[in-house]
């Protein structure tokens, strides 16, 4: 959702209308369902709840819906069980594309997806066919604020065991490996700094170059999943100038 990796193409919420709000609402929904099934409806005692809630308020979800989401996932207000499914297949001149979606029907979502690939010029792929493309990292973004210090906020980003650092369009990027991901965010937190977003992240090895006329066929094919309320994350592997 919140997010300004380059292959990670799922939109923010802030500044888009009400019904692209929605959606992202939605989607967060169900990661916090998946996060309170696995770890419980106590945010203090679940970090991977925990992480989805400041997700969720980095986003402008209402406080509201926040607490609806947890109660509906504890029982208290129904029970609806979502299914992890990652989707692996190619776009236009071959482009690595990995959907991770949440479900309850795995038939509705699966005809959906082929769907998307299909009506965008790509294929469906089978599982394994791209993933081992992308390596899997803990991406933490914070938004860079008058008065913050770059070299300070990479000494402490490192220093919690970060593995790389960059500043990315107004926002400092902190990379770090799985292992080390709840760590960096947390000494993060400890040290208040407030982050726009905390995810692991498929970053890929290789890319495909795209010039204009592919990047658009892309680009509609990733809006059309990013429409898709049971697709959670879309990553990619193509490189392109901007319009």
């Amino acid at each position: 959702m919140s997010g300004h990796s380059k292959w990670h193409n799922i939109q923010q919420a802030k500044g888009k209308a009400d019904a692209a709000r929605g959606k992202i609402f939605t989607k967060i929904g169900r990661e916090i369902a998946v996060a309170v099934k696995a770890g419980g409806a106590d945010p203090n005692s679940n970090a991977a709840l925990r992480a989805v809630i400041d997700k969720a308020k980095a986003n402008n979800m209402p406080k509201d819906n926040i607490t609806r989401s947890i109660q509906k996932a504890s029982g208290e207000l129904g029970n609806i069980n979502y299914e992890s499914i990652v989707y692996e297949g190619y776009g236009t001149n071959g482009v690595a594309i990995i959907v991770e979606a949440l479900t309850d029907n795995k038939n509705r979502t699966g005809g959906e997806v082929r769907h998307i690939f299909d009506r965008s010029g790509g294929s469906l792929g089978t599982t394994g066919c791209v993933s081992y493309m992308f390596e899997t990292c803990g991406v933490i973004e914070v938004e860079k604020k008058a008065g913050m210090d770059d070299d300070e906020m990479m000494m402490t980003a490192l220093d919690a065991g970060a593995d790389d650092f960059d500043v990315v369009d107004g926002y400092y990027e902190i990379t770090t490996s799985v292992d080390k991901f709840v760590t960096v965010r947390d000494a993060l937190t400890s040290a208040g700094i407030d982050y726009a977003s905390a995810e692991l992240d498929r970053i890929p090895q290789n890319t495909v170059r795209l010039e204009a006329e592919d990047r658009d066929k892309l680009l509609k094919m990733l809006d059309a999943f990013d429409d898709n309320d049971d697709v959670q994350n879309v990553y990619h592997n193509a490189e392109y100038d901007e319009e």
